[in-house]
């Protein structure tokens, strides 16, 4: 392995984060606030690191399968530890622990916080809490990639090295072409849905925010009561439909609004995503009717809020669905756990796995009843190679064996088994929210210090997939 190589493309990351910390800093100097000192120093910090190594270490475009995963590790590692120096600077509830906590949460687009009190921030740590989760949304490579000249051969180990197996899979274009399918199609859903909340009437600042948060299906809200504090059915469907949206392949998407929209319905993976959401709202909805909401239509409303917003790993809330009966939380846990498609901003076990899993089972089956068939497994009449199955099934039964693990830790640690299971799945899964104490309307904050931990471990498992992970923590890989 070459550090000098490897501290080169850090460098790109580190100039990335530098800019929106001086964006950040910008806001914090219109509204003047408290923000403003914190953040310019952590902008100047993070363009030194940054700029050091491009100007002493020369340029290439070649860099071996293992660089790669150094990289992108140490990216997320290195941009995580730029985004605890603003809030640090800062202090309040910002201690080391928690001022990485709500870093690692913004990056890995989890949305569990630690702040007891969100609306007492400056408005620049408001929009820099958002600009982490946009940053993490696409994944910190392929964002750098996607803005800088055509690396060749080491651009498409970049790009290989942070995508998910099954969203690359799924892409058709050449890696470049792939690179501005992503960032036209995350840019293009954050502007619009800019516009289409500042026309429900939420203001510029909070318009810009969320939609950050949504398209990242982050999470991080300006309110204290997240969505319920803006009380607007019109906000929250339009929340909603880009929720969905952002859970579906971006490749897909790019497609759809290039006048190839019947791609989307040909997908085996978006209808089970989208048939998921459906049966999950009704189910919802009929549990909810007459024990928490008399009115069928509030049911429907704040039913359909959550079970979208945690199936997509986004995290917002539109109700205290830590109060919802014990058949409705199971339910989201349930999407807590599976979430939405690869190639999207979701995180979770992703549709596309849990496919692969039920159609592993029916072939299992059938082979029981006829052992001398051959059935192949197909996702949308496309054969699933055996590896990809094998690869599958085997990370979700680690994925699952993590949540176990992280539990059993937090309940020796004190927490109580439902809100240490919740928050187990929900920040290995990047969903934010779980039940318990670390609810909807709660947070993570009364969590033990080494719990908290923990727990941005899990962030950081989920975001990279676990493997990504494992090879970085084995030095001999590194060789």
């Amino acid at each position: 392995m070459r550090p000098h190589i490897v501290l080169r493309y850090v460098g790109f990351v580190l100039l990335l984060n530098s800019f929106f910390l001086f964006l950040s800093c910008l806001i914090s100097a219109i509204s003047s606030d408290s923000g403003f000192v914190p953040l310019l120093y952590s902008a100047v910090i993070s363009a030194l690191f940054g700029a050091f190594p491009l100007i002493f270490v020369p340029p290439t475009t070649t860099i071996s399968n293992k660089e790669g995963f150094i990289i992108l590790i140490s990216s997320w590692l290195l941009s995580c530890m730029v985004g605890i120096m603003p809030y640090i600077l800062w202090g309040g509830e910002f201690t080391l622990t928690n001022a990485w906590f709500e870093s690692v949460s913004g990056y890995t687009t989890t949305g569990s916080s630690i702040l007891a009190d969100v609306e007492g921030l400056p408005r620049g740590l408001l929009f820099w809490r958002a600009a982490t989760h946009w940053i993490g949304g696409t994944g910190i490579i392929i964002f750098v990639l996607s803005v800088l000249p055509s690396m060749g051969r080491a651009g498409m180990i970049l790009y290989r090295t942070e995508m998910s197996p099954l969203a690359t899979d799924n892409f058709l274009y050449r890696t470049r072409r792939v690179l501005q399918v992503l960032l036209s199609v995350y840019v293009g859903l954050t502007a619009i849905e800019t516009i289409s909340l500042m026309a429900c009437g939420m203001g510029l600042f909070d318009a810009v925010t969320h939609a950050f948060a949504t398209i990242a299906t982050g999470g991080f809200s300006t309110k204290n009561a997240s969505i319920a504090s803006f009380a607007s059915p019109a906000i929250e469907i339009v929340i909603m439909i880009f929720m969905v949206l952002s859970g579906i392949h971006f490749g897909l998407l790019f497609g759809a609004f290039s006048g190839k929209a019947g791609e989307i319905w040909k997908s085996s993976i978006v209808r089970f995503y989208l048939l998921a959401l459906l049966i999950g709202i009704a189910a919802t909805t009929l549990r909810l009717h007459g024990q928490v909401f008399p009115d069928w239509t509030e049911a429907l409303r704040h039913a359909s809020f959550q079970v979208i917003s945690l199936g997509t790993s986004t995290g917002f809330a539109s109700a205290d669905s830590a109060l919802w009966p014990p058949f409705t939380q199971l339910l989201l846990i349930f999407f807590t756990l599976q979430c939405a498609c690869a190639g999207s901003t979701s995180g979770g076990i992703k549709v596309d796995r849990m496919v692969i899993f039920w159609k592993a089972i029916l072939r299992r089956i059938m082979n029981i009843q006829h052992p001398s068939a051959v059935i192949t497994v197909k996702i949308s009449r496309v054969p699933i190679h055996d590896d990809i199955i094998e690869v599958s099934l085997l990370y979700i039964a680690l994925y699952l064996g993590v949540v176990f693990i992280s539990t059993l830790l937090l309940t020796a640690l004190g927490m109580d088994i439902l809100s240490a299971f919740s928050g187990a799945a929900a920040t290995m899964g990047g969903v934010g929210p779980g039940f318990g104490t670390v609810g909807s309307m709660g947070n993570y904050g009364a969590v033990p210090e080494l719990g908290k931990w923990m727990l941005t471990g899990n962030m950081l498992l989920g975001r990279l997939e676990i493997f990504s992970i494992i090879i970085f923590f084995m030095p001999r890989s590194w060789k």
